[in-house]
Order: structure tokens, then sequence, then C-alpha cells
């Protein structure tokens, strides 16, 4: 019974350690709400049976094997489509903007006053007139970028152009287009592309080879 038991254990420990290793490396703060449902599962189908001696390892095994395949395929579409990459993980969103809280994003999100404010505390910062841009991530965690230091704003992500940031920064797409004539890109030839006040930056496909 107990050599059963610990056989069990220590074959679907290096197995869910082998799938892991498979579906990438990625920080524990920083997994998504998806990633952290597939783990939540994962854990589940190895207890049901370690648990139960009359049931076989493969009970365990092969809904593992199909939570994995399932987190791939779905990272895999996540990389090539922007809206799908959305619709899963969602989008970071500004909630304070030149030292100004932005409320309908905030009442959107659920994120309360207090939240903002434990966070800003969490970062050093005193109140929301230091800050230049806050910016709450997929993770729930707050990025905030002091008034000293300019936020780079996102404007092609992956051959995507990123109309949000347009919106905020009071530009279009034929503005991005322009500069992409002027620096004689193609748009899927973008990988990433940001904006500060005093310049447009672009990364290549090709520069990351």
């Amino acid at each position: 019974m107990y050599i059963g038991l610990i056989w069990k254990s220590i074959v679907l420990y290096l197995y869910i350690l082998f799938i892991h290793r498979l579906m990438g490396k990625k920080e524990i703060s920083k997994i998504t709400t998806y990633d952290f449902l597939v783990t939540i599962l994962m854990a589940e189908c190895a207890v049901f049976s370690i648990s139960e001696e009359t049931v076989s390892i493969f009970s365990s095994i092969i809904p593992i094997t199909v939570l994995a395949l399932l987190q791939m395929f779905i990272s895999f579409l996540s990389m090539k489509n922007d809206k799908f990459r959305k619709m899963v993980d969602g989008a970071p969103s500004i909630i304070i903007k030149n030292g100004k809280l932005i409320f309908s994003t905030m009442s959107k999100l659920r994120y309360t006053l207090d939240d903002l404010l434990t966070s800003l505390r969490e970062h050093g910062v005193k109140s929301v007139e230091e800050v230049n841009y806050a910016v709450l991530e997929n993770n729930g965690k707050l990025s905030i970028f002091p008034k000293e230091i300019e936020y780079p704003l996102p404007i092609i992500l992956d051959g995507v152009i990123q109309r949000q940031t347009l919106e905020e920064i009071g530009k279009d797409e034929l503005w991005v287009n322009k500069i992409l004539k002027q620096k004689q890109v193609e748009l899927n030839e973008v990988f990433y592309a940001f904006y500060t006040s005093t310049k447009t930056f672009i990364i290549t496909r090709k520069e990351l080879l």
C-alpha cells in the first residue's frame, strides 16, 4: 500500500515537473489566470490517483497531458493573435496619467482607491501627483513610473498597431504608417515599437536574430 503511494507520488512529481518545463518558464508573480488555473487542475488530477489506491496512475497522467497540450496550444495562439491574447490574458490598463486618476478604468477593473494607495506606498510613492503613469498589469501588479521617469508607450506589438495607445497620445494609424515609411520598415517586420515624448523606437524581427 505505502510503496504504491510513494511510487505514484514520485512519478507524478517528476512528470508534472517535466510538463512545466515543456510549457515554458515563467515567474510565479507573472503567471496569468489561465496558467494558474491549469496548475491547480494538474494538482487536483495528481491527488486523485495518489489518494485512491485502486485508481491507475494513468488516470492522472492522461488529463495532465491534455491540460498541458491545451495550455501550449493557447499560448501559441496568444503569440500569433493579439485579439485572442487580450481575450485570454487581458491587457495592461493605465489608471494614472500625468498625475491624475482615471476613475472610469479603475471602476471597470474593480480596482479600489485603497488598492491603489497600498500599491503606491509599497513603491515608496507618497501621492498620486508624483506619478507620471501607473499601469495595472495582467497579473494584478501595479507598474509605477514617477514623473522624472518617462514611460515608454507601446505603439506596435508583434506587428499589431496598439490603437489604445494611439488614443492615449492623440495619434492615429496614419501617423504610425508615416513613421514606418520614414524608417523603411513594413508593419509585419516590427517586433516592438514604443513612443516617448522625444522619439519613437522600433525593434524589428531581424534585430532579434
